[in-house]
């Protein structure tokens, strides 16, 4: 509510009633706000409970294969989500005067990250007060983190073809290899369809979807007949991991069960996926570690007899009955633990 000299009026009753009624509306903002700051620090033990949860949960699963576990992690962070954001609403509606509290040091952004440099000048050259000459008197630099959007690009590679005056003997620069052979996918395309699917869990048909909003029509069908070509691309490295990750003196084998989607039930069964992990530097090696995956539909024995069939050394692996084998081979000890 607000007043100016010209409108006020004379009468001394009418002007008590104004300041009363100011007074009222005055008392009613101070509720509104006292009422949201509460609400907001109701929010804020919240936000804090729910963090230390989520952190708690997280460690327990470290020591625990449970997906109900990971679920309510999942369903404890997106009720945090939620807070943050209505915290956030809140606050811009009706920001409040908060007393001074010690934050934490926002971290500096990444080197590594693309500058753009932006140059704000005075709009005028003289001195708006005098029309003196205006010098340099340092200046205030802030950095603002900002996304530019993924988008397509088509690379077309143009070949001309030259011809000799002397012995009509055609040249011509040969084409680039592709990771497709007469493939439209370039290595990028390919890596991000990969990555997105096996890393970031999103389907072929979602991409699908995604992509169609850039107007790029990519058939679920055709990318999964470009995940086969690639993955055979990648067997010589898988190949290489294998031996090296086998390679060694010891190696440290495990499986883990895996859901698996069943066609034409429409339901999932369970698959196992096999780890053999060599890594020493517990023990003051130098030589890198590597992990090396391997996935089976089911939990038979034979499966990591086959997988060990060429290793020789120190077999660290739990007591499932399918290692049983090994452990009595010439060429395989078989131990809890070790650190030799």
């Amino acid at each position: 509510m607000s007043f100016s000299r010209a409108n006020l009026p004379d009468d001394i009753d009418a002007l008590k009633a104004l300041v009363l009624a100011s007074q009222q509306v005055l008392h009613e903002r101070e509720i509104q706000l006292a009422a949201l700051q509460t609400r907001l620090t109701s929010r804020e033990q919240e936000v804090a409970h729910l963090k230390l949860l989520i952190d708690k949960l997280k460690r327990m699963q470290f020591g625990r294969k449970s997906e109900k576990l990971a679920r309510q992690i999942e369903q404890l962070e997106l009720r945090l989500e939620d807070l943050q954001a209505d915290e956030g609403a809140a606050q811009a509606a009706a920001p409040i005067q908060r007393e001074s509290k010690a934050r934490p040091a926002r971290p500096a952004l990444p080197e590594h990250l693309e500058r753009e440099e932006r140059l704000y000048l005075p709009e005028a050259e003289d001195c708006p007060a005098c029309g003196g000459n205006l010098k340099p008197l340092g200046e205030d630099v802030s950095e603002q983190l900002e996304y530019v959007r993924a988008h397509f690009r088509v690379i077309r590679h143009r070949r001309p073809k030259l011809a000799c005056a002397c012995c009509d003997t055609i040249v011509q620069q040969p084409a680039p290899s592709r990771p497709i052979e007469r493939g439209m996918a370039g290595p990028n395309l390919l890596a991000h369809i990969i990555t997105s699917k096996f890393l970031d869990h999103l389907p072929l048909y979602r991409q699908q979807a995604i992509y169609a909003r850039d107007g790029v029509e990519l058939d679920a069908g055709q990318m999964g007949h470009w995940l086969g070509r690639v993955s055979w691309l990648l067997n010589p490295l898988v190949e290489a991991l294998r031996a090296y990750a086998l390679g060694g003196t010891k190696v440290h084998g495990d499986d883990t069960p895996l859901p698996v989607l069943e066609p034409g039930r429409g339901s999932t069964k369970t698959g196992r996926l096999w780890v053999y992990v060599r890594d020493d530097r517990p023990c003051g090696s130098n030589e890198a570690p590597a992990v090396w995956f391997a996935y089976t539909s089911d939990r038979r024995g034979e499966h990591p007899q086959r997988h060990l069939a060429s290793f020789s050394g120190v077999l660290q692996a739990d007591a499932f009955a399918g290692y049983a084998p090994l452990s009595g081979s010439d060429h395989i000890a078989a131990k809890s633990a070790i650190c030799e």
